[in-house]
């Protein structure tokens, strides 16, 4: 997939520059063949070195895009290697680096070629050095284990896969990744390398190499041409040596603000007026998977002054935000969520983000906050916003309490979108549309993806948010008092003009952003007893 090349170059730099140097500016640089097809015409290290990109060749000469035109010594060299004359356009940093990143990264199967043609490693090939911190794209190094490991990375990184899984087997090692919140098996390595692979990270992050039978977490900073990518990495013994899923953090990836996940217009507004409160509490509830710390993180953003004191303790911090201090919950040294949130009522904050309420504890002090006049935003594992209720309750946590404290729940899911490059459109079976209560009707089209290179034969290419906001009005308050039963409370709350999931999915299938397959397996585990609107 291209990177974005949306952000606008400095122009009033950069056309200052082209005027003095005399070079034409280049602004799409992804639009030359060189760059269109993966051409390495000079290694990667020299062009990162450089800042440089080679674009095309015409008629003999060498085109490059280069982000200084003063660099002399450095077109002197192109020629010296190429026996090209060369030519200089001048484009901005930010764009030669991703062209360099899209470039220089292996996609697809091209990653399968190369681990197939690397041999198993020898005993001596397989490196214990502790690189903190280097460059995928650097792929200079002779030891097969780097290689691997890289080319895994690099594939990974590049087909946008939330999580790598390394899976040991009796015969081998199973790489998988989960792209668009679903595990595709990749890849199948020697038996030879999960031992030296296993070290690799192991000594990246580093953890206790000879540890084999406890489980073990940590943290990996590498970079990918001008990019900054984190890896949280877990591993866990299991019968045929030890299992790794590394959980990829890339910032460039994600896209904070609430216009910028998927809410609905109505949704997006009442969500912008709750995060403007004083003091309550906002809850957002979803699995595992499911976005819910990309909404916190997005509201806050939008809250986020110099006038306004935003703290937040998180299991671990995932993203560094400017504007607010974040405190990561260490069980080691006895800082839980309930005890770094008594700390953070002292440094008078304004808002408090809370990872997750887990337990009665943290509730209570949370609500105790929001009566106190502070605004706090957290997460609970619930399959829909009535159940939070309940939850809570069955914590230990009193129901006038709740009620006085409670200002809004969203449920939330992500469903996958369909591929714009291989979408096309159909007419349902009556079995779809009778697992979706909706009434058959002969005009009805809708969208799926047939498979293409573009989203890996899946169909999918992305992932779009459905959220089911509940506000506390008065009567939902008053039923808290009387029961937290999540039918009744889920009734009121539809009366009231709620939209559930399964709705807003249903919603998106029609404008063809997703398809019903998506929807249901992705609201199958709620039990919604009212009717999906025809359209």
């Amino acid at each position: 997939m291209k990177p974005s090349t949306s952000k606008k170059n400095p122009f009033e730099t950069l056309e200052l520059l082209s005027e003095r140097s005399g070079l034409a500016l280049a602004e799409d640089l992804f639009s030359f063949s060189f760059v269109a097809d993966k051409l390495k015409v000079l290694p990667y290290s020299f062009v990162k070195k450089h800042a440089l990109i080679p674009l095309e060749e015409v008629e003999g000469i060498l085109h490059i895009a280069v982000s200084d035109p003063y660099n002399l010594e450095a077109i002197e060299e192109i020629r010296y290697m190429t026996g090209s004359f060369v030519k200089e356009h001048l484009a901005s940093l930010t764009h030669i680096e991703e062209a360099i990143a899209y470039c220089y990264g292996n996609h697809g199967e091209e990653s399968s070629k190369v681990i197939q043609s690397l041999d198993a490693p020898k005993p001596n090939q397989v490196s214990l050095e502790s690189e903190i911190e280097y460059d995928l794209l650097d792929g200079e190094s002779d030891s097969v284990v780097v290689q691997v490991f890289n080319t895994v990375l690099i594939e990974a990184v590049s087909i946008e896969a939330s999580d790598i899984h390394f899976e040991p087997v009796e015969n081998g090692l199973i790489v998988r990744y989960r792209v668009d919140g679903v595990l595709q098996e990749k890849h199948t390595l020697s038996k030879d390398l999960l031992s030296p692979l296993t070290t690799r990270m192991k000594v990246l992050a580093q953890l206790d190499i000879a540890e084999h039978r406890l489980p073990q977490d940590g943290r990996i900073r590498l970079k990918m041409g001008g990019r900054d990518i984190d890896f949280r990495i877990s591993v866990v013994p299991v019968v045929y040596g030890e299992r790794i899923v590394l959980r990829i953090l890339d910032k460039s990836q994600i896209s904070l603000g609430l216009d910028r996940i998927g809410m609905g217009k109505e949704t997006l507004q009442v969500m912008r007026s709750h995060i403007r409160k004083n003091q309550g509490i906002l809850l957002v509830t979803g699995p595992t998977g499911s976005g819910k710390t990309t909404t916190l993180y997005s509201a806050l953003s939008e809250i986020r002054s110099p006038e306004v004191n935003i703290m937040t303790i998180e299991d671990p911090v995932e993203f560094k935000l400017e504007g607010m201090a974040q405190i990561g919950v260490n069980p080691k040294i006895k800082l839980t969520f309930a005890a770094g949130l008594r700390h953070i009522l002292r440094q008078d904050p304004d808002v408090v983000m809370i990872g997750e309420i887990r337990d009665r504890e943290t509730a209570e002090i949370a609500i105790q906050a929001s009566l106190t006049g502070h605004l706090v935003l957290t997460t609970l594992h619930t399959n829909d916003a009535p159940s939070a209720i309940a939850r809570l309750i069955d914590m230990g946590v009193e129901p006038y309490l709740l009620s006085s404290s409670l200002i809004a729940v969203v449920a939330q899911r992500l469903v996958r979108c369909i591929c714009s490059h291989c979408k096309t459109s159909y007419e349902p079976s009556p079995m779809e549309l009778v697992d979706l209560k909706m009434k058959p009707t002969k005009s009805l089209r809708l969208y799926r993806g047939v498979g293409c290179s573009e989203c890996l034969s899946t169909g999918y290419k992305g992932r779009y948010g459905i959220y089911e906001l509940m506000n506390i009005s008065k009567g939902l308050k008053e039923q808290i008092l009387k029961s937290a039963d999540a039918n009744k409370i889920q009734k009121i709350a539809i009366e009231e003009g709620m939209k559930i999931l399964r709705q807003e999915g249903m919603a998106l299938a029609l404008k063809g952003i997703t398809t019903l397959e998506e929807v249901i397996r992705v609201t199958r585990a709620l039990d919604e007893e009212v009717d999906t609107p025809s359209p």
